[in-house]
């Protein structure tokens, strides 16, 4: 517990970070999970240390300054939760830690934060930043090295725009109703993930609803403490999803954990509620489809061997591992092999591969390592930003590895390719 201050004074969210202090009794189970721990070897730099850090600023007896370091080289990927015996909810603590901070004006933003803040979450921003960017590489020596990690994260060409339709009929008897987050950065580095899904959804007898006006989620901004952008975010997109759909499907990790923490997020706030319907009403898509009974798949033509990449905010923080498994293991003739240190970030996080280059290069050299001793002739994720990660990394290897998402595999499957 938070004994030195009243969680109150904490605002709405105070209850729920006393309560992640209060939890933890310093066993150590979360040490090993951590991947800055295992990277860097240091107390502060695992969980129990930053939880140890941020009670002592909350208590007011260490700075903001003096606990940043170590906090700002969290991950937030929530392995230290699926390894937590007393049940921790570290992702609580974390990200309303960050935005408590920020609001109290400790942590400025810096010319980074601006420049990811103000083009990341808005799709058409962002293409335009990512073709700056390409236009900017050749300069990269000229550019200030906080920036030049975005740099090296710019693809060498965007795919074409996809336009996605406001309604796909469902093919055959409709067996249901859903809306589609299409989301900001995935729909302009990958927009296939979301046609994919459509076509997926649509031929198992599925209408696809993707709402007009819904843009960014907010996963970006509330998971790097910018809770007022998130919420704004948040808002906007609780008004777009109808009424009369089953659920929200999402097609990104981050996303939909995001959606999932709308109850803190949008705590004491006349959005309170309807943010706790909707994330009861959000589902990954490997969570709707693996429910379905699938039409029938075909063989890959091609493509027999795949190594699953567990994103960290389904695996630990939604709990979903099974199904995407079950649905790749439904593709006849596909073997579905484990990656070593699967339960491991690839780095990515969010923008932590902008944020902590350095650890997040090591991580990622590491996972792409490991699908490369996998054998496997493609690797597929449930999140756009560890499908970047993964890439970025792997290429200077190797050029035979595709780099999937899970519904991709199955449109593929359905369209006889690969």
């Amino acid at each position: 517990m938070l004994h030195n201050i009243d969680s109150e004074k904490l605002g709405p969210r105070g209850e729920a970070m006393s309560r992640a202090v209060g939890t933890c009794v310093h066993c150590g189970f979360c040490l090993p999970a951590c991947p800055t721990y295992q990277e860097l070897e240091s107390e502060m730099d695992s969980p129990r240390g930053r939880i140890l850090l941020m009670k002592s600023v909350l208590e007011g007896s260490l700075e903001v300054e003096q606990a940043a370091p170590h906090i700002d080289r969290c991950l937030g990927c929530l392995a230290c939760v699926t390894h937590c015996p007393s049940g921790v909810q570290y992702g609580d603590l974390i990200s309303s830690y960050r935005d408590h901070v920020r609001t109290q004006g400790k942590r400025p933003w810096s010319l980074r934060d601006m420049l990811v803040g103000l083009t990341l979450p808005y799709k058409e921003r962002f293409r335009w930043a990512v073709r700056m960017g390409q236009w900017t590489r050749p300069l990269n020596r000229f550019v200030p090295a906080s920036l030049r990690p975005m740099l090296d994260l710019v693809p060498d060409d965007l795919p074409p725009r996809q336009t996605l339709p406001s309604i796909t009929p469902a093919v055959g008897k409709r067996r249901g109703r859903v809306a589609l987050l299409a989301g900001c950065a995935q729909q302009v580095l990958a927009p296939d993930i979301n046609a994919s899904a459509v076509r997926v959804l649509s031929r198992n007898g599925i209408e696809v609803v993707i709402p007009e006006g819904q843009g960014c989620c907010g996963a970006l901004a509330w998971h790097t403490g910018r809770g007022d952008q998130a919420a704004k975010f948040a808002r906007r997109l609780i008004d777009s999803i109808p009424s009369d759909v089953d659920c929200l499907v999402t097609t990104a990790a981050g996303c939909g954990s995001a959606i999932h923490e709308y109850p803190l997020l949008l705590a004491g706030s006349d959005a309170e509620q309807s943010g706790r319907e909707l994330a009861q009403r959000s589902l990954d898509i490997s969570v709707y489809l693996d429910r379905l009974q699938l039409e029938a798949i075909e063989p890959l033509s091609r493509l027999k061997r795949v190594a699953y990449h567990d994103a960290c905010h389904l695996a630990h923080a939604q709990g979903v591992r099974s199904e995407p498994r079950s649905l790749l293991a439904r593709v006849p003739g596909l073997e579905v092999v484990e990656l070593s240190d699967c339960d491991t970030c690839c780095g990515s996080a969010g923008t932590y591969n902008i944020e902590q280059p350095e650890i997040a290069q090591n991580l990622g050299i590491r996972k792409a390592q490991n699908v490369i001793d996998s054998g496997a002739s493609a690797v597929v994720s449930g999140n756009i930003g560890c499908l970047v990660q993964i890439e970025k990394h792997l290429r200077p290897f190797t050029n035979r590895v595709a780099i999937l998402h899970t519904v991709q595999i199955l449109d593929r499957a359905y369209k006889k390719i690969l």
